[in-house]
C-alpha cells in the first residue's frame, strides 16, 4: 500500500501504548474491542504494531485483522514514532474493509461443544450400543462412591448406578432422551449433566457410546484442602503420579484446555487469526500434558510388584469389534478404513475384557495415526493351538528390523515429534499381555506396513 494514498482516519498513542485520540472507523472498532478513548489500545494487531514501532524507533506499516460482532475487519495501518519527545506514535489508516462473518456450521460448532464437554468431564466411559458399560473412568475425587459401584459393572446399564432427574424409570431409555439430562450422582454433593456421544456414521445405528458426565459447578473449597484427610487411604501398590498427582492436575489442566478451545473457536467473541492460533497450541499442549499423566499412572500400575489382572472368559472378536467401532469416527476423519471381524466371528480366551480393549485401542490409534490417508487397517483372529491371536495390520511406513526390536521400549518413538505421543504405550500394552498370560510382538518391514500381534491364552473348552 503507498505511503501516498488517502488516509481515511488518523490516531495517536503515548509512550505507555495508550490511544489518546483517534478518528473514526478506528474510534469505533477500538470501543467495539472493550477499549476506551483514552485507554490502552483494545485492538490486538495494532497493539502489536505500535509497541514494536515505539519500542525498535522504527516506523512500520501493515495490514492488521479484527473482529467485531458481526463483521471481519481488515486496514492498511501505518504506524510512525512521534519525534517530538513523547514517546508515542502517530497512526495513519489508508484502507478499511468490512465483511459480515459467516455463521458457524452446526455442525462444527457441534463438535467444538463436544471437546470442550470432553475436556472438562469428571467422568468418561465407552458404552455398547444399548448403553451398556465397556469402560470407564473416574477423574473427579467426589466420583469414588461411584466408581466403586462400578468396578464390576461391565455389561450393565449405566443408569443403575445414578438418578436421573425427572425421570422415574430406568432402561430402556433412548439415547436422545438422556443426552443433556441433570444427573444425581451418590456421594457428590455437586449436580452433573449426562453427554452421549453416539459413535456412528450419518444415517446408521450407533455402534456405541461415549459418556460423558460434566459437573455444572467447579468443587467446593473444602475439597481442594490438601491439609484435609485423604477421601481414600493410599494402598503401598499404588504410586504418586496415579494415586496422588494426577487427580490434583487433571481438572486444572481440563479447565486450561476447555478455555483454550473456547478463544480459540471464537466461541467467546471475536478474535485475530494469530490468538486463536495461539490457543490452539494452547489446547494442544495441554491435551499432551494429559495423555502424559494418563500413560504415567498406568506406568505405575502394570510395573507395581502386586499388579494382577482379571481372569475371564470373553470373546476376543466381541472386543476387536467394540474398539474398532469406538475409532470409527476418527479413522473416517482420515479417510481410512477399518475392517474389522464380521458378526458372527468368535474366539473365546481368557483375559481381562477391560485390558483387552486398552491394547487394541492402542493398537489401532497408531494404525491410524500413521497410516496413510485412504488406506486400510485390518484386524484379524485366527486359533491357534493353546492361544487366540488378533492381528492389526496397517499400510504404513514400517519398521526396520531394528525399530522392530526397540519399539517396545519405555519411552521409545522412534525419532518422532510432535505427534503428541509419550512412547508409553506400547510398552504398557506389552505389559499387559504378559500380565494376562499372553504375548505382544511386532512383524514388519519398511515400506511394507506393520503387523502387531496380540496372543492370549485360549479359554478352556473352546475350540482350537
Amino acid at each position: 500500500m503507498p505511503g501516498n494514498s488517502t488516509i481515511m482516519a488518523r490516531a495517536l498513542s503515548d509512550d505507555a501504548d495508550r490511544l489518546i485520540s483517534a478518528d473514526d472507523p478506528l474510534a469505533a472498532l477500538q470501543l467495539q474491542c472493550g477499549g476506551d478513548i483514552p485507554g490502552t489500545i483494545a485492538i490486538p494487531a495494532l497493539l502489536e504494531a505500535v509497541r514494536k514501532a515505539r519500542r525498535y524507533h522504527l516506523k512500520l506499516a501493515r495490514t492488521i485483522n479484527a473482529q467485531t460482532d458481526s463483521d471481519a475487519i481488515s486496514a492498511w495501518v501505518e504506524v510512525s514514532p512521534r519525534d517530538d519527545g513523547s514517546l508515542g506514535c502517530d497512526i495513519d489508516v489508508h484502507s478499511w474493509t468490512a465483511s459480515a462473518l459467516a455463521p458457524e456450521e452446526p455442525v462444527r460448532t457441534g463438535q467444538i461443544r463436544a471437546e470442550i464437554d470432553r475436556q472438562i468431564a469428571g467422568f468418561s466411559a465407552m458404552l455398547d450400543p444399548a448403553q451398556n458399560l465397556l469402560t470407564f473412568e473416574a477423574l473427579a475425587p467426589d466420583l469414588d462412591e461411584l466408581a466403586d459401584a462400578m468396578a464390576d459393572a461391565c455389561g450393565q446399564p449405566w443408569t443403575d448406578f445414578v438418578e436421573i432427574a425427572g425421570m422415574s424409570h430406568r432402561q430402556p431409555l433412548h439415547w436422545r432422551l438422556l443426552d443433556g439430562a441433570k444427573v444425581v450422582i451418590p456421594g457428590s454433593q455437586r449436580s452433573w449433566r449426562a453427554v452421549l456421544n453416539p459413535q456412528a456414521s450419518a444415517g446408521t445405528e450407533p455402534s456405541g457410546f461415549e459418556l460423558l458426565l460434566v459437573p455444572n459447578e467447579p468443587l467446593p473449597g473444602e475439597a481442594l484442602d490438601h491439609d484435609a484427610e485423604p477421601a481414600r487411604p493410599i494402598a503401598p501398590a499404588q504410586g504418586l503420579v496415579g494415586q496422588d498427582i494426577a487427580p490434583v492436575l487433571k481438572q486444572p489442566i481440563a479447565r486450561i484446555i476447555a478455555n483454550a478451545e473456547t478463544i480459540r473457536t471464537r466461541l467467546a467473541g471475536p478474535l485475530p487469526d494469530e490468538y486463536a492460533d495461539y490457543a490452539a497450541e494452547i489446547a494442544t499442549a495441554g491435551k499432551h500434558l494429559l495423555g502424559l499423566l494418563d500413560d504415567l499412572a498406568d506406568l505405575e500400575v502394570v510395573e507395581a510388584e502386586d499388579f494382577l489382572t482379571e481372569s475371564e472368559e470373553i470373546d476376543l472378536a466381541e472386543v476387536a469389534q467394540q474398539s474398532a467401532g469406538i475409532l470409527g469416527v476418527r479413522a473416517k476423519e482420515r479417510s481410512i478404513f477399518i475392517d474389522a471381524p464380521k458378526s458372527g466371528e468368535s474366539l473365546a480366551v481368557i483375559a481381562d475384557f477391560r485390558r483387552v480393549m486398552q491394547i487394541l485401542l492402542n493398537l489401532l490409534g497408531n494404525a491410524i495415526r500413521y497410516s496413510p490417508e485412504g488406506s486400510e487397517v485390518w484386524v484379524r483372529l485366527e486359533a491357534l493351538e493353546e492361544r487366540g491371536r488378533v492381528t492389526v495390520a496397517d499400510q504404513g511406513p514400517g519398521l526396520s528390523a531394528e525399530d522392530s526390536v526397540i519399539v517396545f521400549e519405555k519411552f521409545e518413538r522412534l525419532g518422532r515429534s510432535g505427534d503428541g505421543g509419550t512412547g508409553l504405550g506400547l510398552y504398557i500394552s506389552r505389559k499387559l499381555a504378559r500380565a494376562m498370560g499372553g504375548e505382544l510382538s511386532v512383524e514388519s518391514a519398511p515400506g511394507q506396513g506393520a503387523r502387531f500381534i496380540l496372543e492370549l491364552p485360549t479359554a478352556i473348552g473352546a475350540a482350537p
